[in-house]
């Protein structure tokens, strides 16, 4: 009798830097030549990294990733399959090195009151919010705000704050797209495994097929909430990012701030302070 242990499969082996660099590029839609070009380099020692025929140098390799906008923790990875030292650190939002980091995000979201902004990590999980934003998550499930919380999961989740978007399914579109462009960055595992989960939440519409078209004077993808006492309230976005960071974790942290679309919901955001 064979042992069903024997029919599995040998896990593939880890891919080296070329093949590594490659998928970079094709991800970018980057032809050799064009990527070349951009990272002065000769083309065929470009093929020769890719094929593995030729090691390329640390320096070509940060300069390879630089042009083909891999993120910092992907960038330690190409190191590491070059047989190189990762060259980005990973610290802690608790470590004292960051404390002017939390302190400068803390200072960006309370300024931003009345009005909500959240401050999130490359998975989405929440690392700071202001007081605006209980606002639009009320009503949410307590086990969608209970650390870590995912911004997210608690939007989308038919026990978050979905039941009160108006437009759920234009919102679920947009939330899902920029999850998608995420996922297609960083080939993130968990960031995959987020976006399946999301996908098969009921997002109304956009569910069915349906795409909206911008209607005349639209300018963005609004949020628009049900409030309990304040009818419905409308929400344009912004996001913010560090423009230089050299450390893993500063690199993905974004804030998301959110502006009134409208007087009503700027009135009634004012008239809560």
């Amino acid at each position: 009798m064979t042992s069903s242990a024997a029919t599995l499969s040998p896990p593939s082996p880890p891919l080296g830097v070329g093949a590594l660099l490659r998928r970079w590029r094709d991800q970018r839609r980057l032809s050799q030549m064009e990527l070349a070009l951009t990272a002065d380099v000769s083309t065929r020692h470009l093929s020769f990294v890719e094929t593995g025929r030729s090691k390329p140098s640390r320096e070509m390799v940060v300069r390879l990733a630089e042009h083909l906008d891999v993120p910092l923790r992907e960038r330690n990875e190409l190191l590491l399959a070059a047989g190189y030292a990762p060259a980005y650190p990973e610290s802690s939002l608790e470590d004292s090195e960051l404390t002017q980091v939390r302190d400068a995000v803390r200072k960006l979201l309370v300024a931003h009151e009345p009005f909500p902004a959240i401050a999130v990590d490359r998975r989405w999980e929440l690392v700071d919010g202001n007081a605006g934003v209980a606002l639009i998550t009320a009503g949410a499930a307590q086990h969608l705000l209970e650390p870590p919380v995912n911004a997210l999961r608690l939007a989308l989740h038919p026990e978050g704050m979905a039941p009160r978007i108006v437009n759920l399914a234009e919102w679920r579109a947009h939330l899902l797209g920029r999850l998608r462009r995420e996922v297609t960055a960083t080939q993130d595992p968990q960031l995959k495994a987020l976006l399946a989960e999301l996908s098969e939440y009921p997002g109304g519409d956009e569910a069915d097929g349906e795409i909206h078209v911008p209607r005349a004077g639209e300018i963005v993808v609004p949020l628009r909430v049900r409030a309990d006492d304040a009818g419905e309230l409308a929400f344009m976005s912004t996001v913010t990012t560090f423009g230089t960071p050299l450390d893993i974790t500063v690199s993905e942290l974004s804030i998301e701030a959110f502006f009134p679309a409208d007087d009503h919901t700027a009135n009634v955001l004012r008239a809560l302070v």
